[in-house]
């Protein structure tokens, strides 16, 4: 009898945990973070450019914060690196690009911003649909001297929303607080870059 109730208890034990696991999965959902798929340089006149896919969704809280106004900044980074065997990889070159999620009230429109270029729609899943797509980022300059034809690199690309451009209030909210953390990991692949100069002799 003693085993059996210790037996019970232990079974009544696991069934409360994982029902406060059920209970708190619709918040860690929101911590899944963005997802990288396929990444990959092509090579240009200019240089090597940068496509990639991003996955992910807004919170309710970010989606809310545009609707009312609030400039969203996300920033991809790409990094470069080469491996030695006698010491720490070399890091050739890094690069960032900020885009700029908002939604202007006058025109009913939501605009999404990157340097001087500035794209308009109607909604924002069309938006966030752009943003989800890294097209042609020049990221290598065909002049660069570091980059050898033929070598083995390691690239990596990545994309998170950068709470510390946020309204100070916002910035404090943001702080610990799920629905505002919005991040890839460092999607990292090798890779054997051509010269973009070889363009050029087809």
């Amino acid at each position: 009898m003693v085993s059996t109730t210790a037996c019970s208890k232990s079974v009544l034990e696991r069934l409360r945990g994982l029902l406060l696991l059920l209970a708190f999965l619709p918040a860690l959902a929101w911590a899944a973070e963005i997802e990288v798929h396929n990444p990959g340089l092509t090579v240009t006149e200019e240089g090597h450019l940068l496509s990639a896919d991003f996955r992910f969704e807004l919170s309710p809280s970010l989606e809310e914060a545009v609707n009312r106004g609030v400039v969203l900044y996300f920033v991809a980074d790409f990094e470069l690196t080469r491996e030695r065997w006698y010491w720490l990889d070399e890091k050739l070159l890094s690069r960032s690009l900020t885009y700029r999620l908002s939604y202007h009230a006058l025109t009913r429109q939501y605009r999404l911003s990157t340097g001087g270029l500035h794209q308009s729609f109607e909604t924002l899943g069309e938006a966030l649909a752009v943003l989800r797509r890294l097209r042609h980022w020049l990221v290598i300059p065909r002049d660069d001297a570091r980059i050898v034809a033929g070598g083995n690199y390691q690239a990596a690309v990545r994309l998170q929303l950068d709470v510390r451009q946020l309204p100070r209030p916002f910035q404090i909210s943001a702080l610990g607080n799920k629905d505002w953390t919005l991040a890839s990991d460092w999607n990292t692949w090798a890779t054997k870059l051509p010269v973009a100069a070889a363009v050029e002799d087809k």
